[in-house]
């Protein structure tokens, strides 16, 4: 059971711009003053640089376009609605943002089906979006595919109840903590498990200060170094930089790359790139505008694909 893969999807965006839909708890967002037109070109600039250099080290990158009449911002995430799994499961996952849903698009199967991979199921959770319950992908899930393992921060997008129900469907052991930022002078719940912690084959990149329980956080510590993984700490600020999300990915001949922005890079003391260095190389791109409208970052624009190949 491998833990990285070498085939991404990523979503080209049309229209992206600053959502206020997810706004209202991703703290990671920001206003730019720029028109949405010119937010949306530079967007696209950033992901075309960003797709170039994934392809230059070998990753095998699958680019679909966004589809303009859907007017979904955030398709450049596509993280958060899908995951593909190497028995030929897909799990579709219910949004917050009403205006994502609409990023769920069966045609970007047709497209994996048409590169050659086999979808055997699918298995939907998007009903719970009735009841007001959300579990957003890979955004929420951390999944230790070797360990079958999930850690899951809970937040109005990740439901402690949907995130067990995934764990018995999956098979994974689950690991549930929550996370918190300082916002205004308050901890409240960070929005997706992903922009705090990474897990990579053999080392696992976390911040530690955002568990303010001191058992979830041993225990979180625990599970790390029981399946020998190496925990490298960053701090709150480096958080906001993004250096929680990045995600290990293989190249040519299965080098494996740890990607992130170059914001995250440049955030790294010299002692963590050292760290993260004796693993794997660090691969890093400018991502400044995806990352200051989008609040998300270069983890969050890869859907790793594990799929058997037909």
């Amino acid at each position: 059971m491998p833990q990285t893969t070498n085939t991404i999807l990523m979503i080209r965006p049309v229209h992206f711009r600053m959502n206020e839909q997810t706004a209202v708890n991703n703290y990671f967002q920001e206003e730019l003053d720029l028109k949405n037109d010119e937010i949306n070109t530079k967007a696209q600039e950033e992901f075309d640089a960003f797709v170039d250099k994934l392809r230059a080290v070998g990753v095998n990158v699958i680019v679909e376009n966004d589809i303009k009449s859907l007017n979904t911002p955030d398709s450049i995430f596509p993280n958060n609605w899908v995951s593909f799994h190497e028995n030929g499961d897909v799990a579709l996952y219910p949004m917050f943002a009403e205006n994502r849903r609409p990023e769920r698009r069966e045609d970007i199967f047709l497209r994996l089906e048409e590169e050659g991979f086999k979808i055997e199921n699918i298995i939907d959770y998007t009903g719970a979006e009735n009841e007001g319950v959300f579990l957003e992908g890979t955004g929420s899930l951390l999944l230790d595919r070797i360990n079958k393992k999930a850690y899951c921060a809970k937040s109005a997008r990740a439901h402690e109840e949907l995130f067990i129900e995934f764990c018995e469907d999956f098979d994974y052991a689950p690991i549930l903590f929550t996370a918190f930022q300082t916002v205004e002078d308050k901890r409240l719940p960070i929005y997706h498990t992903n922009v705090m912690m990474c897990l990579a084959e053999k080392f696992a990149i976390i911040c530690l200060d955002a568990i303010d329980d001191k058992k979830e956080r041993k225990q979180v510590v625990k599970n790390l170094k029981e399946d020998g993984k190496a925990v490298i700490a960053i701090t709150e600020a480096q958080m906001h930089q993004f250096a929680g999300n990045m995600l290990q990915v293989q190249g040519h001949l299965n080098q494996r790359y740890l990607v992130m922005s170059t914001a995250a890079h440049n955030s790294l003391r010299p002692e963590q790139i050292a760290q993260i260095e004796a693993f794997c190389p660090i691969l890093s791109s400018s991502l400044e505008t995806i990352e200051t409208c989008g609040g998300g970052s270069a983890r969050c624009m890869m859907a790793e694909v594990f799929l058997p190949k037909a």
